[in-house]
């Protein structure tokens, strides 16, 4: 991206096990938006790869990978999408996931989104959630959430890195949902949030 033009941007935040890569991908299928999670970004790295190499020595003791490398991840991923048509800014609003993970990233890439809405999936019990990653480990022979060591880790830094960006991002685009409920309830909730904020935003 040469010209750091902003992208209308929707935020789905939310700790491991939340669910917010299933409601990202879901809004990533629907005409207008395009999905991007960070972590599969990551995981499509060749681990043979000096990037892979990097990232798996983060990941597989549930560490966060440096912010310089993951942002300039995300801008090359970015850039490769509106270069080969798979994402269109003009008529697409952008859903991230995983990305911006703490408020060192988000300052980064303050110059590259114009944020419409966050959506924060709220799970308070972290037994729920660290229930949830297992399956998803098992499901998705994910390494990185095999451990259920590793995903307390992981739910410890969300609380660190992760959550003052509710603090950081102005309140007025700030939208919480039960991330306890099925699915298909919080997918129900998350399309009315859109749907109202249409009536103010031009998605």
């Amino acid at each position: 991206m040469e010209r750091r033009e902003k992208h209308r941007t929707i935020l789905v935040v939310g700790a491991p096990g939340s669910g917010k890569g299933t409601q990202g991908r879901i809004l990533g299928n629907i005409p207008g938006f395009h999905h991007l999670a960070c972590g599969d970004v990551f995981r499509s790295l060749d681990p043979g790869s000096e990037l892979g190499k990097v990232f798996l020595a983060y990941s597989g003791k549930g560490r966060l990978v440096p912010d310089q490398f993951t942002v300039q991840l995300w801008l090359d991923h970015i850039r490769g999408a509106i270069h080969n048509g798979g994402f269109r800014p003009d008529e697409e609003v952008l859903v991230l996931d995983g990305i911006p993970r703490n408020l060192r990233q988000a300052e980064m890439m303050a110059d590259y989104i114009d944020l419409n809405l966050l959506i924060y999936l709220d799970i308070a019990d972290d037994d729920v959630l660290v229930e949830r990653a297992l399956r998803r480990a098992l499901r998705e022979n994910r390494l990185d959430d095999a451990s259920e060591a590793v995903i307390r880790r992981r739910l410890r830094e969300f609380e660190r890195e992760t959550a003052p960006l509710l603090e950081y991002y102005p309140v007025e685009v700030i939208r919480k949902v039960d991330g306890e409920q099925k699915p298909v309830d919080v997918l129900h909730d998350v399309i009315g949030i859109i749907q109202e904020a249409d009536t103010v935003a031009d998605f």
